[in-house]
Order: structure tokens, then sequence, then C-alpha cells
């Protein structure tokens, strides 16, 4: 009889640790080969984690809501092969390893000489994986420390109900809500009157959130765990970027009658229901290609230009959340292409069957709040990219025409774009001309293509 780990599998490039949501199965339990054995969830999308191999689960490693990194083991399972077959479970990834070498070496160095305590708890400085006395601070924990200004100093402070008393996002939410009403530790050191005088170096104070006052008939709803990640995500993107938005009205009589004529013989022969939104979609991949410089993103002061157009498409769930699944390569698809894809990607959204990779790479988004029965939106920004297109419902109206006999005015077919664009790369030359773009191809549409 053999014994085989279960790892924390990798859900994506960026992907370093996941959340276990829930145990399908418990110690004792017959499991099958792909048998799916428990839930877990990152910061993009819950997956099912199913076992490499058919056997007895005999342990169970981590409980539920504990955080576990990529390459651990979670759980062994018992076998009825030989342990000489076996073959030998994937070692999880060590610090050392990560950093090529760069631990050990930061080892080395501590054991010839204590390092200074100021070097270690400086609480100016950025905060790393462990502090000094080894307590491990995930990805998502650091990036909402370095985002709240939380040195490493005042992070060690932070009570954690995590394994090991791991600082957990929920710890770190609570840990802000009461941080603007919790007197300030006085300064060990008094500094000297002309440091006093710099107000640079005095860290700027945090807002904090007005109490809400509960009175009569109220219910209280607490966020479930994806709608506390949308609200942050929001949040960081107005920080981090200065929105501007431009708008259009696009005549598309043109699409809308084409779409209204092939919808039936599109579906019998391809077996897809054909909507506006890979029309749109078309559109903007041709626009981007016009104007590379709406497709990248900040890092700094370096501006990254994305070779690859992968526009991000907002769905939304049945729970009321939003979800961005994300079409690779999207100029390189026609419009079968792009329906059958963005017809698999919601469908699967909504039965929240994506895979990490299918939520992460996105260049471009799109959102179409036509579908809500909106003329129009200004939708905030997916970090890190540095515009957002959001397309209205499409309404009848009068409009004035002009025809080789004059101006008329006829019933057409028209619907409102709108950018949301990042001011610090994009200026309105660039955000205007690249919407307008999109409008002149879906006003150029082809009615006379063929399926």
């Amino acid at each position: 009889m053999a014994q085989v780990d279960l790892i924390m599998p990798k859900m994506g490039e960026s992907i370093t640790e996941a959340t276990i949501l829930e145990w399908l199965k418990q110690p004792g339990d017959t499991v099958e080969l792909d048998e799916n054995v428990l839930l877990i969830a990152t910061d993009k999308v819950d997956s099912e984690v199913p076992s490499p191999v058919a056997g007895v689960l005999k342990e169970i490693l981590f409980e539920v809501d504990d955080v576990v990194e990529v390459g651990k083991a979670i759980a062994v399972i018992t076998t009825e092969a030989e342990a000489d077959d076996t073959p030998p479970a994937p070692a999880a990834p060590t610090p050392a390893a990560q950093s090529n070498g760069s631990a050990t070496a930061q080892k080395q160095d501590n054991s010839a000489a204590p390092a200074p305590v100021t070097a270690a708890v400086s609480d100016s400085g950025p905060v790393g994986k462990t502090d000094s006395n080894g307590r491990f601070y995930s990805p998502l924990v650091r990036t909402m420390a370095e985002k709240e200004g939380i040195g490493i100093a005042e992070l060690a402070t932070v009570a954690g109900s995590g394994k090991d008393g791991r600082v957990t996002k929920k710890d770190m939410l609570e840990y802000l809500d009461n941080r603007g009403n919790a007197p300030q530790a006085a300064p060990v050191a008094t500094p000297a009157p002309q440091q006093r005088s710099q107000p640079v170096s005095a860290p700027a104070p945090t807002p904090s959130a007005p109490r809400v006052q509960t009175s009569g008939d109220t219910e209280i709803v607490e966020m479930d765990r994806m709608r506390r990640l949308i609200a942050d995500h929001m949040v960081m993107s107005k920080h981090t970027s200065p929105h501007v938005t431009s708008f259009i009205e696009a005549d598309v009589t043109n699409m809308v009658n084409w779409r209204n004529k092939v919808k039936g013989e599109f579906q019998k022969k391809h077996g897809q229901k054909i909507t506006f939104t890979p029309i749109i979609l078309e559109a903007v991949a041709k626009a981007i290609v016009d104007f590379p410089m709406i497709n990248v993103s900040v890092d700094g002061t370096n501006i990254i230009v994305h070779k690859n157009i992968n526009i991000g498409m907002a769905a939304a769930l049945p729970s009321g959340n939003l979800i961005v699944p994300v079409i690779k390569n999207a100029d390189e698809k026609n419009i079968l292409g792009l329906t059958k894809t963005v017809n698999d990607l919601a469908g699967r959204a909504r039965a929240n069957k994506l895979k990490p990779d299918e939520i992460q790479g996105g260049t471009f988004t799109l959102t179409n709040v036509g579908t809500f029965g909106n003329v129009m939106g200004t939708p905030i920004i997916n970090q890190p990219q540095v515009a957002i297109m959001a397309a209205g419902a499409i309404r009848k109206k009068p409009a004035v025409m002009e025809t080789e006999y004059g101006d008329v005015i006829a019933v057409r077919q028209l619907m409102f774009l709108s950018l949301s664009y990042d001011h610090r790369v994009v200026d309105g030359f660039l955000g205007g001309s690249f919407l307008r773009r999109v409008g002149d191809y879906l006003e150029k549409f082809d009615h006379t293509q063929t399926i």
C-alpha cells in the first residue's frame, strides 16, 4: 500500500496560494481517479481539485478557510499500489529555491552577525513575505498593506486568525475598519524640529468610512467573498487611475438588420446563437490594432505595450456579482470564432466552470450595459488595464441622414458607446479617437456579408 500526497495545484501564472472552501471528501472516504476532493478559491475564481489517483482519503492536512501555498501537500491518499511503483509527489517550492539562493545567503549572513533591529522593523520599508520573526504574509495581505501605507512594524501588530497566526484578508479588513478609531502609538523617539516641519515625512491620514446608523426596519447582509474582492478591486482602481470618460452615439442600423436577417440560419448552420456582443468585439479588436497605445498597462513610470489583444468580457453571474472572462487574441478571430468563444465563456461563467487562466491576461475590457436596458455607463477600469468600453442599449430614434436628394429624417438604430480611460497615459485625443474608430467600424458594418 502506497501513500500519495494531494498537492495544492497552480491555478495560474500569478496565483501563489489558494483558500480551502470545502472538503467534498472526509478521511476514510473512497476516492476515484479524477474525482473531486475539495473546493478551493483564489482571488480570481473558485475551482475543484480532483484526485490524481484512486484510493482512500487517509488524512486532511488543512482545514476549511486555511490559506495554502501552491505546491504544498493538502491531503494524503492511500492506494493499493506498491510504494516503489508510486511516483514521488512534486516537492513544494521553498523560499530559497524561489529566490535563486538569496534566502540561503541571507540566512548565512544573519548567522554571522545579528541584524540591526531597525532594519527588521522599519515601518517605512516594504513588506516582505516574512518578517524578522518568520511570520508569513500572503501576496494579498502584502498588497493591502502597501496600498494602505502599513509598514512591517505595524503589520506585525495585526492579530492573525489563520493557521499558525497567519494574517488573512478578513483580519486586514477588520484592522483597517478600526484603524482610524484606534489611538496612535507614541513615537519611540522625538524627531528634530526640522524633521517635524517637513510634511512629506509624515504618512497621509487614512480616511475611514463613515459609520452607518441603523434604526427601524433594517437587515444586515455580509458581503460574500467575491463581492469583497470586487469592492476592493474597484476602490483600488479609482485610487490608481484618474478616470476620464468619453461618449459617442453610433448608427448601428446595418449591424442590427444583418443580425436579425441571419440569426436563424446562423444557429441552424453553426449551432450558435449570435448576439451583438461578438460583432462589437470585432470592431473593438480592429480599433485596438489601429490604436495600439490603448492596449497598454502602467508599471511605475514605464508603459507596458501588450502585443496580444486579449479582450475581457464582463459577465453577470446569477449571484449578482460580475466576472470578466478573457477572449485571448481576439483580433485573430472572425465573427463565428468570436461567437463560439463568447457563448462558451458566458455559459461556463454562469455555471462557475471557468478556469483561472480564462479570467487572467486581459488587456482591454468590454461591458455591455445595454443588456440591463441602460443607454450608457461610466465603467471603472479593470486594473492593470488602462481602458474599458461600455456599450449601451440599441434604440430606434429619428436621425438626420444625408442623401443625394438632401437631408432626410429617418428611423435608425442608435447606440451610445462610452470609454473610461486612465488619464496618466491616455489623453483625450487617443481615447476619443479610439472610441470614434470603434463607432466607425460599427457604422460601416458590411450587411451584405454571408455566414
